[in-house]
């Protein structure tokens, strides 16, 4: 079985907040890169014969029935040999892949600190609460195995977790995000310029902004926008912020705000809220919390769009729902099976947008490494395909 080879790490836009990476260094990020992609596209489509030949046989023959939901089959394929095996593979390489980041960037903390100081001197773009509480469900979590998550400082203004982040998704999605990891962010970017040309939001909230990779794009697409980006992790806006400096990006401020609870913003005051990749990272009662003051900040009138994984659907098969619980198992992803259980119809009443005007629509990504292999690009990682999966509406002008 073949399978695509992933571009190579020096394809990436270097821009000077990255890290420094010399020769062994590089050629480890490309060892795990085609490593992940090679358990994700050639070992991983043996889960599925084990299943079909093996294992709901089995179950059949001890239950007389089949599978009831995915938490049966998550039991039983644990049992297998071949689902052991690539779930072993595949947590190994994420280990891999944050101890190669760690070692990097945590030899030139210091610098790296030091350097987005200078860059953010006197700079208006970056607003930093100095006693801000990282909220429950993200301080006990070392998200995608990350040691310290999003939040973490090892020293005064520092940057260490995002400049291992930037670098790491290289890794974990094989170049398929484009030369700034920004793929999703330039795929709502484009998509809403394209579906709504008269739309022109004033102000744009991010909410979940992380370093800002996905909220460039859109504040490119949108100069004349004022774009506010927030998120918990004081690392993260500031490499964020100086990252935006540095790739002429005026227009976005970052801010350490508890989405929870966004008292910094009046009622009604921004024409478009989005998120990429954030809801199945919140706690269970946090995420409805936050569609709450997503309703209050929203302008009546006003679009509020989610990218995220699928929701589990009744025409989604079980085992597909099973394998994609895995990060939830495996790769410090708590949230990410209640996630996928609620409803985005539900969250977005909860939102202000009555399902009238709920739409689901599948956003075709944008990745400036492969342009011309888009369209034949295989599915990967059990299904996901490079189309962003999308949900949200128009709050009603009354």
């Amino acid at each position: 079985m073949s399978y695509q080879i992933p571009p190579v790490f020096t394809k990436l836009q270097r821009h000077d907040m990255m890290a420094e990476f010399d020769h062994d260094e590089r050629a480890r990020y490309n060892f795990l890169a085609n490593l992940n992609r090679f358990i994700s596209t050639v070992i991983a489509p043996g889960n599925k014969i084990a299943y079909d030949n093996r294992v709901e046989p089995r179950f059949v023959q001890e239950n007389g029935r089949t599978f009831q939901d995915r938490h049966e089959v998550q039991t039983a394929m644990s049992q297998d040999p071949m689902y052991q095996t690539w779930a072993a593979l595949r947590r190994s390489t994420m280990e891999m892949r944050q101890q190669a980041g760690r070692s990097v960037v945590l030899r030139q903390a210091d610098s790296l600190a030091e350097k987005a100081e200078k860059i953010l001197k006197n700079s208006q773009n970056l607003v930093l609460k100095p006693h801000f509480q990282t909220p429950p469900y993200l301080a006990h979590v070392d998200n995608h195995l990350m040691p310290g998550s999003y939040h973490t400082e090892y020293r005064t203004g520092d940057v260490a977790n995002a400049a291992n982040y930037d670098t790491g998704l290289f890794v974990t999605t094989g170049g398929m995000l484009g030369r700034l990891t920004d793929g999703g962010g330039k795929a709502i970017a484009h998509w809403v310029k394209e579906t709504y040309p008269d739309f022109q939001p004033r102000r744009i909230l991010d909410v979940g902004c992380g370093l800002g990779h996905n909220v460039l794009p859109i504040a490119e697409m949108y100069p004349d926008a004022e774009i506010i980006a927030i998120d918990a992790g004081a690392p993260m806006l500031r490499y964020g912020a100086a990252r935006a400096k540095l790739l002429g990006v005026e227009n976005v401020t970052f801010m350490q705000v508890d989405a929870e609870n966004m008292a910094e913003f009046a009622d009604e005051s921004f024409d478009w809220v989005q998120t990429t990749m954030f809801l199945h990272e919140t706690g269970g009662k946090a995420i409805h919390r936050i569609f709450g003051e997503i309703n209050r900040v929203l302008v009546p009138g006003g679009l509020n769009l989610h990218i995220e994984q699928p929701q589990y659907t009744p025409e989604m098969s079980y085992y597909e729902q099973f394998m994609r619980d895995w990060d939830a198992y495996y790769n410090a992803e708590p949230y990410w099976g209640h996630m996928h259980d609620l409803q985005p119809e539900d969250l977005m009443e909860e939102a202000g947008v009555p399902r009238a005007n709920f739409m689901q629509v599948g956003v075709k990504a944008i990745n400036d490494l492969d342009e011309k292999k888009q369209d034949s690009q295989v599915k990967e990682d059990y299904g996901r395909s490079p189309i962003w999966n999308v949900f949200g509406g128009w709050k009603p002008h009354s």
